[in-house]
């Protein structure tokens, strides 16, 4: 069995592990199943970018939720902490942070999941884990601690990664907005010669289009 101390990647299960959150104690990824979560790390509570990226993963839930997708924090705080910075959150912007937080207080969790960036630091990095409904790991983001996340790309990854699991296809740079083919999408590409006779029929009958044999699109919507 893997070190978890080495971290996780994707492709892999999510390790099973119980965890004690703002909202009680929980079971990962088991609590989830038939769900996505994203699953984010912030190097503490009452730190200016962390509150602000929380404000906006809150901003957003109704969004993953729309997609089946749940959301929960982690950074080496007791719970105490995390309920107060909640309570801060929600008296000085008026935004009610309503995902749970877990807590690590002594950052055994967070080095298990690779969210540390050296033995000897306290704080974890931004990372971020994007889970499926089968509790695989889909996708790692790894931020500094002085920079902030775009939860809007999270949001999208999401969007896009299940797009692909639907529809059998592969996505362009910033779908659903690429500058080549726009929020059309990508046939995966032909892998042996009689595939390739089926791409350029297809073209033929205009269901796809194709700058080369290798490189075929459609609208989404042709599914």
């Amino acid at each position: 069995m893997k070190d978890l101390n080495e971290g996780i990647t994707i492709g892999e299960m999510f390790p099973d592990i119980e965890v004690q959150t703002t909202q009680g104690p929980m079971r990962l990824p088991e609590d989830y199943e038939g769900k996505w979560f994203v699953l984010f790390s912030h190097p503490g509570d009452f730190t200016p970018v962390c509150t602000t990226e929380f404000i906006s993963f809150q901003q957003y839930q109704e969004d993953f939720n729309n997609m089946g997708t749940e959301l929960i924090g982690l950074s080496i705080d007791q719970v105490y902490a995390h309920l107060k910075w909640i309570e801060w959150i929600q008296e000085n912007t008026g935004v009610s942070i309503t995902f749970p937080i877990i807590a690590d207080p002594l950052g055994a969790l967070a080095k298990k999941l690779g969210m540390l960036p050296s033995e000897q630091n306290t704080r974890t990095i931004r990372a971020v884990f994007i889970v499926d409904d089968k509790g695989i790991i889909r996708m790692v983001l790894y931020y500094p601690q002085e920079i902030g996340r775009n939860v809007q790309e999270i949001w999208r990854s999401v969007h896009a990664l299940q797009t692909s699991d639907l529809f059998n296809v592969v996505l362009p740079e910033n779908w659903p907005n690429n500058p080549l083919i726009g929020s059309n999408v990508i046939v995966p590409p032909a892998n042996s010669v009689e595939e390739i006779q089926k791409r350029l029929d297809l073209q033929k009958q205009g269901k796809i289009e194709c700058l080369d044999w290798w490189f075929c699109y459609k609208p989404l919507k042709m599914e």
